[in-house]
């Protein structure tokens, strides 16, 4: 017979420990920071071990907290991926995918479709956001990534290469003061993208306007968004001149929201990617997923799948 501790205690030490604080682990509990306090305690009791040394303001793990934490994170994490797999023999469990919302808006969901005709007995579940998925506590099976990857510890696929491209509204480029050369970029708003990437690492005006020999032009002036979407919005209500994907602009380009007012592409160190735990190729749901998004990406012609060289 195992002799064990109270499952609640187990919980809030490696909640505490991994987070460095009973609040935030009271937080993410949804407990108290005293009922955090209590249960470390308890938990304690039983080992006749202290696990943390408590200060003013802040816990710190003891060597035997320490060498307890892996422990639990490996028997917390085991019974997550049971809970999944047995979730998995449910036929109406959903694919979770996460994504950032311009790549689920601009490409995933107008090609979806197909996906569904193909696999109707696939449940899927877009999750778009910008952050990071946690495969261990997000309940994600697969997410679409923009970065320079590949990714320890995961799978990883490239998708697509991104070619980044000034876009207007037609209007804009025809009014008054018009937009016919790249000098004229002096007289209009540039919309910048906020990456999230250290200076230099991704494509920017001023990293386009120095391809363009148009330095004279100052590409850090104008409004800043967080999202692609924000971005190509802002460019089709002509709030100003935006850089951003053509790949993720191919439909807006095709009805004539958008247009390209220069040739010039720069091309980005970033791609797409599909990322995963190796081991969730294994489900079903996920293999099938997969193996559909690579041949569509593979056959859409507005797709750069290599590098240039």
């Amino acid at each position: 017979m195992r002799r064990l501790p109270p499952l609640n205690s187990l919980r809030a030490f490696e909640a505490a420990a991994r987070l460095g604080s009973m609040n935030a682990a009271a937080e993410e509990l949804s407990v108290t920071p005293a009922a955090i306090s209590h249960q470390v305690k308890t938990l304690e009791d039983f080992l006749s071990i202290p696990l943390f040394h408590r200060k003013v303001r802040a816990i710190e793990m003891t060597e035997s907290g320490a060498a307890l934490l892996p422990y639990l994170r490996e028997g917390f994490d085991s019974l997550a991926q049971g809970c999944i797999r047995l979730a998995e023999k449910q036929s109406n469990a959903p694919l979770v995918i996460s994504s950032s919302p311009a790549f689920a808006g601009k490409w995933l969901m107008p090609n979806l479709a197909d996906f569904n005709r193909r696999y109707p007995e696939i449940t899927v579940r877009i999750d778009g956001t910008l952050s990071v998925a946690d495969f261990s506590n997000d309940d994600v099976d697969v997410a679409l990534r923009f970065g320079q990857g590949p990714y320890s510890g995961l799978h990883a696929d490239s998708l697509a290469y991104e070619d980044v491209v000034p876009v207007c509204s037609p209007e804009l480029r025809d009014g008054n003061p018009p937009l016919v050369t790249v000098p004229d970029l002096a007289n209009h708003t540039l919309i910048h993208m906020d990456w999230f990437a250290g200076p230099g690492m991704q494509t920017d005006w001023s990293m386009w306007l120095k391809l363009s020999d148009a330095e004279d032009i100052d590409g850090t002036k104008g409004p800043v968004v967080t999202s692609d979407s924000l971005a190509v919005e802002a460019a089709v209500s002509s709030a100003g001149v935006a850089l951003v994907s053509e790949f993720l602009v191919k439909r807006e380009l095709e009805t004539g929201r958008l247009v390209k007012p220069f040739d010039l592409v720069l091309s980005s160190n970033f791609r797409y990617w599909f990322v995963c735990p190796p081991e969730n190729l294994e489900r079903e749901r996920v293999a099938k997923f997969r193996d559909w998004l690579l041949e569509a990406i593979a056959n859409d012609p507005a797709v750069r799948h290599e590098a240039y060289p």
